[in-house]
C-alpha cells in the first residue's frame, strides 16, 4: 500500500514532469533557413530572414598570388564593406563570400566576419581575404550571401534540452549554385 506521503506529493511531481516537458524529444525541433540571393551587395538577414540594418558589399576583387606564398599561383583577392555593423565584442555579423564561375556556381567560398575587419573614419568595417580557387581563369566575380553565419545555437542532435530554433542555412560550398 503506498502511504499518504507518496500520494500527497504525487501531483506536485506531475506538474514538474509536465513542465520539464521541453527536455522531450518532440520538443526539440531544428529549422534551417533557405539561403538568400546572393550579390555584389546584401542586406544581411537574421535568422528569421528579418534584416539587421547590416550592408556588405564586394568592393573590388582581382586575381593575384598571395604575399606569403606567391608560388601557389593566382588567388582571388577581394576587398569587402560592412555598413551599419559596429565594433562590439563579439563575431558580429557573417556571411559567406564566393568565387563563382559565369554559370553562378561557387568555385570556392568561407565566411567574412565584420569583427575582422578594420574600423573606416566614416565608420565601415573594411578587410580583404584571399579565395583559393582550383581553376582561377574560370572566376568572373565574388559574390556574398545574405545570411548572417554568426548565430551558432546548438542542434537538437547536439543538445536536445537546450538545441534546436531557427539555424543560418549550411554554408556555400565549392559547386554550389549561387
Amino acid at each position: 500500500m503506498l502511504s499518504a506521503r507518496i500520494l500527497a506529493g504525487a501531483p506536485s511531481a506531475l506538474v514538474i514532469l509536465a513542465l520539464s516537458s521541453c527536455a522531450s524529444p518532440w520538443g526539440c525541433t531544428d529549422t534551417t533557413m533557405e539561403r538568400g540571393e546572393a550579390g555584389a551587395r546584401v542586406q544581411v538577414v537574421d535568422t528569421s530572414e528579418q534584416s539587421i540594418g547590416v550592408t556588405v558589399e564586394v568592393v573590388d576583387w582581382r586575381l593575384e598570388p598571395h604575399p606569403q606564398v606567391p608560388a601557389e599561383g593566382d588567388k582571388v583577392h577581394f576587398h569587402y564593406r560592412f555598413d551599419g555593423a559596429s565594433e562590439a565584442s563579439g563575431p558580429g555579423p557573417a556571411v559567406d563570400a564566393c568565387a563563382v564561375d559565369k554559370g553562378r556556381v561557387a568555385l570556392g567560398c568561407q565566411t567574412i566576419y565584420s569583427s575582422e575587419a578594420r574600423l573606416e573614419p566614416d565608420g565601415a568595417l573594411t578587410g580583404d581575404e584571399y579565395l583559393t580557387v582550383e581553376r582561377p581563369e574560370q572566376v568572373v566575380g565574388v559574390l556574398l550571401i545574405p545570411n548572417d553565419q554568426s548565430y551558432d545555437r546548438r542542434t537538437c542532435a547536439q543538445d536536445i534540452k537546450d538545441g534546436g530554433g531557427p539555424h543560418p542555412p549550411k554554408p556555400a560550398g565549392v559547386g554550389d549554385r549561387l
